[in-house]
């Protein structure tokens, strides 16, 4: 197995980034190959500039700028997502990733005389996951329709592999929330990594 893991928070003492050190230690418990791409730290330019689009559908130019994120993309088969929702939706920083790194070639192909929708492109991801945090509450966010959630779980989705598994997870009312509820959610975060990836090798031992 080999994971990939998008983190998105620009404070080092995020709750986010609790989220993310809990996800890590999931991986790293089961021996999983993982790397980890930090948006704000690398300063990623999120911002798709008008020589970014007019090279959009050139499949032999358009990953000139983001060489090493496409590289891990086509190295891993399991994929991560950590971040804070904002507005109901992906941050910024976030949605700029997508719109620069998923290009045609990568993460789907464009339609032809012979296709006319796109098609997928990331066939060997096996696995999707989104630990997020909301601000609002569960039933406020349902309403709106959690288009950050639908961005990947379905729009992503859609272009991974047939059977890809997926798993979600989020602690809703952040602005309200308590130490005992995010103490409750980090624990929920490792319930959920193990039903996404398996028991780790010592629960197995354990329960032998």
């Amino acid at each position: 197995m080999r994971a990939l893991v998008i983190y998105c928070h620009p404070r080092p003492d995020s709750f986010t980034a609790a989220v993310r050190d809990r996800v890590l230690d999931s991986l790293s418990e089961r021996g999983v190959q993982t790397r980890l791409i930090d948006l704000y730290a690398s300063k990623f330019d999120p911002v798709l500039s008008p020589s970014d689009l007019e090279l959009y559908e050139d499949e032999t130019r358009n990953t000139a700028l983001t060489q090493d994120h496409v590289a891990d993309m086509e190295w891993c088969d399991t994929l991560i997502f950590v971040y804070p929702t904002w507005w109901y939706g992906l941050p910024a920083i976030l949605k700029g990733w997508l719109d620069r790194v998923l290009v045609p070639g990568v993460a789907f192909k464009m339609p032809d005389d012979a296709h006319k929708n796109i098609r997928p492109g990331l066939t060997h991801i096996t696995r999707l996951a989104v630990f997020t945090t909301c601000g609002a509450s569960w039933w406020l966010t349902r309403v709106i329709g959690q288009p950050g959630r639908r961005t990947l779980l379905r729009g992503l989705r859609f272009i991974c592999a047939k059977r890809c598994k997926t798993a979600y997870l989020a602690h809703y009312a952040m602005d309200s929330s308590t130490d005992t509820s995010r103490k409750a959610h980090l624990l929920s975060v490792s319930a959920k990594m193990d039903r996404f990836l398996g028991p780790a090798p010592a629960a197995l031992e354990a329960n032998a």
